[in-house]
């Protein structure tokens, strides 16, 4: 695989460069947290008499649900809960995040004056405040709690065919997984588990490896928190051990239904479950514009043995191959499949390697050992009473949340020296969109009119 080239990065700003910041939520010298009505709620998340956790006496705007209430509470706010250093209201979490990003910019020089960047605090405030807009989880976990946060959600991986990298994944994935982030990674670079070692025997192959792989991330706790760690596993096409990777969870499904049937707890915290292997991953096969073309015509299909480069075994029918990827999909909803050629063909920065993996949703995809920092706008926020949208106050907040972002992108910590010159170097950045659905359907419109109104 191609490493991405090593880009000069330059931090620092010229005069002409800094930024003047307006005001469109607040007013100067009033506080964004008077623009809300607060009260004093209970966090409580179980069921029946079984709580699994519980924190009295929270602080929260009014406007926010009891079901926002416990997911923050339980998720985001720092602290032993039992410890008076625990945070107990939004006014600490949100001032803890939107204070420590605006000191980044103001410490970084991203500010023309100081009222500049006080609006920007401000208006980043209002904007988290009233939930126009949301950043991804490892900023609410480590943000203004840690010297030197990872932030990014987003990680992509790289590993070669020996022993000390496949090591070395599994140490990285483990830093990413423990900050509250993501990650995804390609494993066709690993010989097959038929293919020969250079001192004997044969290789234990990709699949037996995500096995560990699998195991460490369930172990891990996501920040730190109650969620566990999120991964992709990708696999080529043309990978000798192709069938294998595409089975792998289906046949899992076996031992899960026997196991359920001899009287093992099968739910998702039962004894019996922690038994079930390679649960802790999104698979997907990685496809390419030769293999759906074999496909579509009954052709055969060549597996590529890793070490020589060279075809292994005897040809297969190509439309076998994807049967097994539609039924092991029917059966447990993996694996998926992402399109090498096309998203290649994509790509927006080919000289810098290509891409071969995606995040853990796939809605990230670039080169190998990046990261990426995701938000998230709330498109009800801008639905004005008579249906329209709020274009204006969209576009601020656009620009507001970006530059956030843009901070974070140079404060932030990467769990590799090669990742944090890539994330400097191409300053990935996700911001996306929330409630879509919901948009169209107060408005009584169905998906298929509203494509046909663009």
């Amino acid at each position: 695989m191609t490493k991405a080239t090593e880009n000069t990065i330059t931090t620092e700003l010229l005069e002409g460069d800094r930024l003047a910041v307006g005001r469109r939520f607040t007013t100067a010298g009033e506080n964004p947290f008077d623009s809300v009505e607060w009260e004093t709620r209970d966090a409580i998340i179980g069921h029946g008499g079984n709580i699994s956790f519980e924190q009295r006496g929270v602080e929260f705007p009014t406007s926010w649900s009891q079901n926002a209430t416990n997911i923050v509470t339980q998720k985001y706010f720092r602290g032993q809960t039992d410890s008076p250093e625990r945070e107990y209201s939004v006014k600490q979490m949100i001032g803890r995040v939107s204070g420590t990003i605006a000191n980044w910019g103001r410490e970084r020089g991203y500010f023309a004056t100081d009222d500049a960047a006080q609006s920007f605090e401000d208006e980043l405030t209002y904007i988290l405040l009233h939930q126009l807009a949301a950043f991804n989880s490892p900023v609410w976990f480590n943000v203004g709690f840690e010297e030197t946060p990872q932030c990014s959600a987003c990680f992509i991986l790289s590993v070669e065919d020996t022993m000390e990298s496949i090591l070395a994944w599994n140490t990285k994935e483990g830093t990413i997984f423990r900050g509250g982030s993501g990650a995804g990674i390609n494993l066709s670079n690993i010989r097959g588990s038929m293919e020969p070692l250079k001192k004997g025997g044969t290789a234990s192959g990709p699949v037996s490896f995500m096995r560990g792989a699998d195991s460490w991330a369930g172990t891990i706790k996501s920040g730190g928190k109650t969620r566990r760690a999120a991964k992709m596993v990708v696999l080529d096409v043309d990978h000798p051990d192709i069938r294998s990777f595409i089975w792998c969870k289906a046949k899992e499904e076996d031992k899960a239904e026997a196991l359920r049937d001899a009287g093992f707890d099968m739910s998702i915290d039962g004894d019996g479950f922690t038994s079930i292997q390679y649960q802790n991953a999104n698979n997907s096969v990685r496809v390419t514009d030769d293999f759906m073309e074999a496909v579509e015509k009954d052709g055969e299909w060549s597996l590529i043995a890793r070490a020589t480069g060279k075809p292994v075994g005897e040809p297969i029918k190509a439309r076998d191959l994807m049967r097994d990827i539609s039924e092991a999909a029917w059966r447990c909803a993996d694996p998926g499949v992402q399109y090498d050629t096309t998203i290649n063909q994509w790509h927006t920065c080919p000289n810098s390697g290509r891409i071969n993996a995606s995040n853990p949703c796939s809605e990230y995809m670039h080169v190998d050992d990046s990261a990426c920092n995701l938000a998230s706008i709330n498109l009800m926020k801008f639905r004005n009473d008579d249906g329209s949208f709020d274009v204006a106050a969209f576009e601020h907040v656009v620009d507001a949340v970006f530059l956030a972002q843009e901070i974070i992108v140079g404060a932030s910590s990467y769990p590799t020296e090669g990742i944090g010159v890539n994330a400097n170097a191409f300053r990935q950045l996700g911001l996306g969109y929330a409630n879509l659905g919901a948009f169209l359907m107060s408005n009584g419109m169905a998906y298929a009119a509203a494509l046909k109104t663009k």
